[in-house]
């Protein structure tokens, strides 16, 4: 079972990926763009997965 703790360190790191990844595309060669906006792309889908994880995980449950 995933704890909220580790969903938001998760959450964390792969908001700092993103950031890295965005600032590192501005500078980016052509030859490196395709595989900098591949791995950017990927890392915001993970990115709202555990966001959508977390969120539901912090839901009260409704009795």
């Amino acid at each position: 079972m995933t704890t909220i703790r580790f969903l938001a360190q998760e959450l964390y790191r792969l908001t700092r990926q993103v950031e890295e990844l965005e600032k590192g595309l501005k500078d980016a060669s052509a030859d490196d763009r395709p595989r900098l906006e591949a791995e950017l792309f990927q890392a915001r889908r993970d990115q709202e997965h555990y966001r959508s994880l977390l969120a539901a995980k912090k839901e009260k449950p409704t009795i």
